[in-house]
């Protein structure tokens, strides 16, 4: 069996409604996409509690992997609204090609584990997450969590 991924945002949801979809779905692995993981914007998911509710809660590995993650100067512009969406995807990919993304994935998270890409959008429609996920597609089925929807990209 090929794992499947998945994806979850924390912004607008409870640590209750959080922590039970990623119970109810089976999650093996949590792998953390933000650049900063101790951010304050849910106290839930902030490192290192987010590695002790997972694993006492839910029996989920926690990994934070920052290879995934968008540079420092590119999410500032972005935040601050000196480039738009279409110009974060640019750098974004650009910073996944140097990185050697597809490579990196192969070697590190090629396992019939379900793991959920974690970062804190409450939607993945424009967070780095989903553009990660597209880097998981080639071998993995994908199921994204959104508000209170979920989709599935095949």
């Amino acid at each position: 069996m090929i794992g499947l991924i998945y994806t979850i945002g924390f912004t607008q949801k409870t640590a209750q409604a959080f922590f039970q979809l990623l119970k109810e779905h089976n999650i093996d692995i949590v792998l953390d996409i933000r650049l900063n993981n101790t951010s304050q914007l849910a106290a839930f998911t902030k490192y290192p509690d987010i590695q002790y509710f997972l694993k006492e809660i839910c029996n989920i590995e926690y990994i934070h992997d920052t290879k995934f993650s968008p540079t420092n100067s590119t999410l500032k512009k972005y935040k601050n609204g000196e480039i738009d969406w279409i110009q974060y995807v640019e750098e974004f990919i650009q910073t996944m090609n140097d990185r050697k993304i597809k490579e990196y994935i192969q070697l590190n998270y090629k396992t019939n584990k379900k793991i959920c890409l974690l970062c804190s959008e409450s939607t993945a429609n424009q967070c780095h997450r989903s553009l990660i996920a597209n880097e998981f597609k080639t071998w993995r089925v994908l199921y994204c969590w959104g508000g209170h929807n979920q989709w599935r990209m095949d």
